[in-house]
């Protein structure tokens, strides 16, 4: 396991990293360059990150495995961005987004007159892509036909444009990403067996969020300071209620989902405090594979999600002097469960109602 000190340092490297590459490659906006932020909290983050550390300065082809919205395209661009080709291109490309009869255009160009419309020489991702790295996402869309060709740049490093004769060289890192489980598409005959080798030199997993509780603090917090930079108001923080409903959700659109409802609800909360988020309560499911999920991580969430009302109600009891009352109705629950949450927590609240009061700390 990786300890969070050593995490910490690669955190602050990853983050130096992208600010480097993204300011060389967007010199006329260096002012304007976002801020980055490394979350490494979980234990499968932390060793994600590590990884990257490792195998970034290497040309091996990286898969990255996980589902929609987990920042696949995030851990590309840090692994292009601690390369020796940060200072060169990166092009992502979406794979599941070409129509199936361009592809083969789209990443290996084509010449004038090749098909109908092709009125001009077109130079595709790997032209483009020259020298740096280029990002396929969705690898797993792309046709049999397209598979083949792929193989043969990764395995001699020369191709050529559709209706072309002349070879051209590619010296291209390339890093790839699904959704989908690629040995599953292996064994039905959708997916090149050596493809898949070649791809995946080094295979890189990234949990969803639901499997790592420990980042959504964090997450959380850099977000509302995110918008709060973006659209130039004051910090808002989320309330003790809010901050319960978010570590009970699953989030099924991962990272991504997160961030778009923590937009909306900043941008529709006219005070300091976002007392609710836009997020569906989830029912029982009677899917059997949902289900054998949800008691597999059981233990994990339940964990999680004890330390953040801890915090909570520890944060509440400060804010209003250890006023019970007052706590539970920002909760938006009865005083008496508040009561038995301080007893299975081990929290007497009279220490708290001598305090002067002060505003919440931020969690995380």
């Amino acid at each position: 396991m990786v300890a969070k000190s050593a995490a910490a340092g690669v955190a602050v490297r990853l983050e130096e990293g992208l600010q480097k590459s993204w300011c060389h490659t967007h010199q006329a906006d260096a002012k304007k360059r976002p801020k980055t932020f490394v979350v490494a909290e979980s234990a499968a983050m932390r060793k994600i990150f590590q990884s990257i550390e490792l195998f970034a300065p290497t040309d091996a082809s990286v898969q990255i495995f996980g589902e929609t919205g987990v920042g696949k395209e995030w851990v590309a661009r840090a692994t292009h961005a601690l390369s020796e080709r940060w200072e060169q291109p990166f092009i992502a490309v979406n794979c599941g987004a070409i129509p199936e009869n361009l592809i083969e255009s789209a990443l290996f160009g084509h010449e004038k007159g090749a098909f109908t419309g092709a009125y001009n020489v077109h130079h595709g991702y790997f032209e483009r892509a020259d020298k740096g790295t280029l990002f396929l996402d969705e690898i797993d869309s792309l046709p049999v036909s397209a598979q083949a060709r792929l193989l043969r740049v990764l395995q001699e490093g020369e191709f050529e444009r559709v209706g072309g004769r002349q070879t051209l060289k590619s010296d291209v890192r390339t890093i790839s990403a699904c959704n989908r489980s690629i040995e599953t598409l292996v064994a039905s005959g959708e997916f090149r067996q050596d493809l898949f080798y070649r791809l995946s030199v080094i295979p890189i997993h990234i949990p969803p969020l639901r499997e790592r509780p420990e980042d959504l603090s964090a997450l959380v917090n850099h977000f509302l300071r995110k918008l709060a930079d973006k659209y130039k108001r004051k910090p808002k923080v989320l309330s003790e209620s809010s901050w319960l409903k978010a570590m009970a959700y699953s989030w099924p659109g991962n990272v991504r989902e997160l961030e778009n409802i923590l937009e909306r609800a900043f941008l529709f909360t006219p005070g300091p405090v976002i007392a609710t988020l836009d997020i569906a309560d989830e029912g029982e499911s009677d899917d059997p594979g949902v289900a054998a999920s949800a008691f597999d991580l059981r233990t994990v969430k339940k964990n999680a999600t004890m330390e953040v009302e801890r915090k909570i109600i520890h944060a509440g009891l400060n804010r209003f002097a250890g006023n019970v009352s007052k706590v539970a109705r920002s909760m938006g629950i009865t005083p008496r469960a508040v009561h038995q949450k301080l007893k299975s927590h081990g929290i007497d609240p009279s220490v708290y109602r001598r305090k002067p009061e002060t505003s919440p700390p931020e969690l995380g």
